[in-house]
């Protein structure tokens, strides 16, 4: 049976609203992830300034490297890493920023000895491969139509793993578990990459609050920001040439 005039411009109509919602829907999320990406970035930014500065005060690099605050530092990350995510999603927005800035400083300290232990041609020789290989891994969580939680429930249960022979080779101090732990570390950060920006991309609603989306968008930065860090000081450990 045709279709009357009227008809035909009825669904015309409808199929341009769907189209115009589609539309608005996608430029949202582009600039939803783009403050996510920003976050991330100037998370990574204030840590290599923090680094840098410390690196640059004998005194406070004598105090990390040989006194009991690297414990405390190391201790401050874990603990920011498992309150974070509570207060970021219940607490206030001042909250959020509070934990992913001070998380981002912490590490920034935690890994000031790097500029003493490696040479500053390694170090920024293993940021644009860990920069290239963030980017590469998170674009694939974005565009992948493949649905990746079962692998991010996979490696996050394998973090512990990780974990505990950090800990272990703390002890035995061997450099052939160290290069072992190292490879997996990276390929466990390079997958979780891909989950955590598939999960910040389909966590992503349009009719959220601004204080909702501004919160999510932090902690969307403070889940890619701890994979790249992490990627970051494990290919430090394949990569990096010692002073």
């Amino acid at each position: 049976m045709a279709l009357g005039s009227n008809d035909f411009e009825t669904r015309a109509q409808r199929m341009t609203r769907a189209q115009a919602e589609t539309a608005d829907i996608d430029v949202g999320l582009r600039k939803y992830m783009l403050r996510v990406f920003n976050y991330m970035a100037s998370g990574v930014a204030f840590t290599g300034i923090v680094s840098l500065v410390i690196a640059s005060d004998q005194s406070l690099m004598a105090a990390i490297v040989n006194g009991p605050l690297i414990w405390v530092l190391f201790a401050g990350v874990l603990g920011i890493g498992w309150f974070a995510p509570r207060i970021m999603m219940t607490g206030s927005t001042t909250a959020a920023h509070a934990c992913f800035w001070t998380y981002a400083g912490l590490w920034g300290a935690l890994i000031a000895p790097y500029f003493m232990i490696y040479t500053g041609a390694s170090i920024a020789r293993v940021f644009f491969i860990t920069a290239a290989a963030f980017a590469a891994t998170s674009l694939y969580g974005y565009t992948t139509k493949k649905d990746l939680a079962p692998m991010g429930r996979f490696l996050n249960m394998a973090s512990f793993g990780i974990l505990i022979a950090i800990v272990v080779n703390f002890f035995l101090q061997s450099s052939g578990l160290d290069f072992i732990v190292s490879i997996l570390a990276v390929l466990m950060f390079a997958g979780l990459t891909a989950y955590e920006t598939q999960a910040i991309r389909d966590g992503y609603h349009e009719m959220d609050h601004a204080d909702v989306a501004t919160r999510k968008a932090i902690f969307g930065a403070f889940l890619l920001y701890g994979s790249f860090v992490g990627m970051f000081i494990f290919l430090m450990h394949l990569f990096g040439s010692r002073e």
